[in-house]
């Protein structure tokens, strides 16, 4: 089997620490024949959020927070199951762990700042209404029916 391609990078320099991976092996459904039936092809990556020291502490924090229903015990694990074989679907869970890691780490948006409607576009505004209600009020005079 080859080597898995390259560090996983969740932002900037900090990608997944390969040492604090947990994978787990089994048996996959779906699409592959009898071939199904012997290989281990499904796969499950763990990884222990809230023990790890690869990640910022403000991220750690964060991501504590944003991913507390996913975890269980402060482990969060990513399955992938859906390429016949394993080694693809070891690509799969990493790539898909650090893409959840890198949004629950994200920086929070930007408060929108309130501002102000201009005055003319507000009378804009109502000046259309008021010409539009005339030309219907226009509309149910008599012999229209």
């Amino acid at each position: 089997m080859g080597l898995m391609s390259g560090p996983y990078v969740i932002r900037g320099s900090v990608s997944l620490p390969e040492a604090e991976l947990m994978w787990r092996f089994s048996r996959s459904s779906g699409p592959g024949g009898q071939h199904v039936n012997t290989s281990d092809s499904q796969v499950e990556l763990r990884f222990d959020l809230a023990r790890t020291e690869a990640l910022p502490p403000v991220w750690k924090e964060r991501a504590l927070e944003r991913l507390a229903s996913r975890l269980v015990g402060g482990v969060v694990s990513v399955r992938a199951s859906e390429h016949r074989s394993q080694w693809r679907n070891r690509e799969m869970a990493a790539t898909r762990l650090a893409a959840l890691l890198a949004e629950a780490t994200a920086p929070p948006p930007r408060p929108r700042r309130a501002t102000k409607i201009p005055r003319g576009i507000n009378e804009r505004r109502l000046r259309n209404k008021k010409q539009r209600s005339q030309t219907k009020r226009g509309r149910a005079g008599e012999g229209w029916g």
